[in-house]
């Protein structure tokens, strides 16, 4: 298997999962968060707070663009499906998972949406967000992958069955 990404809503676990599913396989890791901080020298709340939201989905867009590995889980950031060419490179890396977790949960989960370098623009909300992704998430996934309430382990144990029956 070439590499695995794992998209969805922020607060779906890609990065934590990833790490987890990375050390399972014996695979490498990518947040690709990481790497737009790493390119910008800023963190994602201050690239969306200094220049907006269009040149923070573009400066995404580059860094996903930029990302080549072999054998590795991939996590980019929410909004990586609102750039074609970002969600494509993604799909030419390898297989890629939707980790789908309902709104509510989603809600639970994240408290820091102000302050976490959430792709929003002003006056949306998480379900807004959600509204517009989620379409997003399932015309781009080769497998969606429903997670949300479980463990950590149950969550990777669901994207490993995933992969397996392909």
């Amino acid at each position: 298997m070439k590499n695995i990404i794992l998209i969805g809503m922020p607060g779906s676990g890609k990065s934590t999962v990833g790490v987890l599913l990375a050390k399972t396989l014996g695979y490498g890791f990518v947040d690709t968060d990481l790497t737009i901080q790493q390119r910008e020298g800023a963190l994602l709340q201050e690239i969306l707070d200094r220049r907006g939201l269009e040149a923070f989905l573009d400066a995404e867009a580059s860094a996903i663009c930029s990302v080549r590995c072999e054998r590795s889980v991939i996590a980019p950031g929410g909004s990586a499906v609102c750039r074609e060419d970002a969600i494509g490179h993604l799909r030419d890396l390898g297989r890629v998972l939707y980790l789908r977790v309902p709104l509510e949960e989603l809600q639970r989960r994240l408290s820091d949406i102000k302050t976490r370098g959430i792709a929003m623009g002003p006056g949306q909300t998480l379900a807004d967000i959600y509204e517009y992704r989620a379409p997003l998430y399932e015309k781009y996934a080769h497998t969606v992958v429903d997670v949300g309430g479980e463990s950590l382990e149950e969550t990777v144990a669901a994207v490993l069955r995933a992969l397996i029956d392909g």
